[in-house]
């Protein structure tokens, strides 16, 4: 049953949650209508880890082929002592890690991420895009959603997904509540790979943790270029956004880093800089037939390497909820909400954790260092499974 006469779906925000959204809306037969407020439908940003739930997700949207083909596929995750350069943990993401989870750990760039969901909006046929297009005001009644735009104009649809990002303005409608700064701050940049240091062209999403810091790089499109994010903790109040960087601040703040990893800091010719947020986990992000997805409903630190994973994740699980309650959305919004507020809380709440955790110093250090020590694979992946086990087949179990 397809319920489609009060006009399309509303989506705010084309990045990588909207277009999920979008995409899921489509195979339940909806029309949608995508309004974003810049002034192009793109993605900024640099490598981003995909998990084997994400690959789960591109399949259960119709875009597994066009991701598969612009992702590079790891050998492992790998830890490392940025002091002394030793060992912390290895995660082996090979064969028997594809055999355990149904598919494989890969990174890509963020912008081939965004490119195959956009086409696969695309050639649907059935997703409108309104760019230069920012949300001022929200109004609803039981048949449907009116979202006035900064220009006065009133675009009508029978739901809207605040898909539009971590600041949100479908959330400050329906919640307001405040970010939580986190005082870290990210670098990232991408470096071509014949500027990258051989020492370090490992095909590995690979961390080197050090005392409130810590620094992360992994190979990008077929090894041709190489993400670099550098992470620590600023000596100044920090405002949540993203500037432009400076090769001096990233500099001052990571002495005492052995010179292996410390190479990483000298490369980049410009870098982005992020001052990070997450918000407090909430308990209700559906609203009428208003609801919330991706960083809009569970902003989060990058520690677990999960945020763009979470968005398709959820976009998936909307589209279920819709499917099993027949398109009526007052019960469909509600299974969803309940099939997601658990597991993305626990991703908001472990990446805080895992940022401790890398950027450990003193004798808290030595004790994360002992942390994995003879693991072995088996119990490595036991450890994840909560996380990657995710398939468009049990996305709704936690509602159950």
């Amino acid at each position: 049953m397809t319920s489609t006469t009060g006009g399309p779906v509303i989506v705010a925000g084309g990045g990588i949650g909207g277009l999920a959204a979008a995409l899921a809306l489509v195979r339940r037969g909806f029309e949608v209508l995508v309004l974003e407020q810049a002034p192009a439908i793109g993605e900024i940003g640099a490598g981003i880890q995909l998990g084997p739930n994400a690959f789960h997700a591109f399949d259960a949207l119709g875009v597994g082929d066009k991701a598969r083909g612009r992702a590079v596929y790891t050998e492992c995750m790998v830890m490392h002592d940025a002091i002394d350069e030793s060992l912390v943990g290895r995660l082996e993401t090979g064969e028997a890690f594809r055999q355990r989870f149904g598919n494989p750990y890969a990174v890509i760039h963020r912008a081939d991420v965004h490119l195959s969901l956009l086409e696969g909006a695309q050639e649907t046929g059935r997703v409108q895009f309104l760019t230069n297009t920012r949300l001022e005001r929200i109004e609803q009644n039981p048949d449907g959603v009116t979202a006035y735009d900064q220009n006065g104009r009133a675009h009508r649809g029978v739901a809207l997904i605040g898909a539009d990002g971590v600041k949100s303005v479908v959330r400050e409608a329906f919640v307001n509540d405040p970010p939580r700064i986190t005082g870290h701050v990210v670098y990232r940049a991408v470096v071509d790979k014949a500027d990258f240091p051989a020492s370090l062209q490992w095909n590995a999403a690979s961390l080197w943790a050090g005392p409130k810091c810590h620094l992360v790089h992994y190979p990008l499109r077929g090894g041709e270029q190489y993400n670099v994010v550098v992470t620590f903790h600023s000596r100044q109040e920090e405002q949540w956004g993203v500037t432009e960087g400076s090769k001096e601040e990233v500099q001052s703040y990571f002495q005492g880093i052995s010179p292996l990893p410390r190479q990483l800091i000298d490369l980049p010719k410009s870098w982005k800089r992020w001052a990070t947020a997450d918000r407090e986990p909430i308990g209700q992000w559906s609203f009428g037939r208003v609801t919330l997805l991706g960083d809009a409903a569970h902003p989060t630190t990058q520690y677990m390497a999960q945020g763009a994973c979470m968005a398709m994740e959820d976009a998936v699980t909307l589209g279920e909820a819709l499917r099993v309650h027949g398109n009526d959305w007052t019960q469909a919004l509600d299974l969803y909400q309940r099939a997601r507020v658990a597991r993305t809380a626990r991703i908001v709440l472990s990446g805080r954790e895992m940022g401790r955790i890398y950027h450990a110093m003193g004798v808290e250090r030595l004790v994360r260092n002992s942390l994995w020590k003879g693991r072995t694979q088996e119990r490595f992946y036991d450890a994840v499974e909560w996380l990657y086990s995710w398939n468009v087949t049990n996305c709704l179990s936690a509602a159950q």
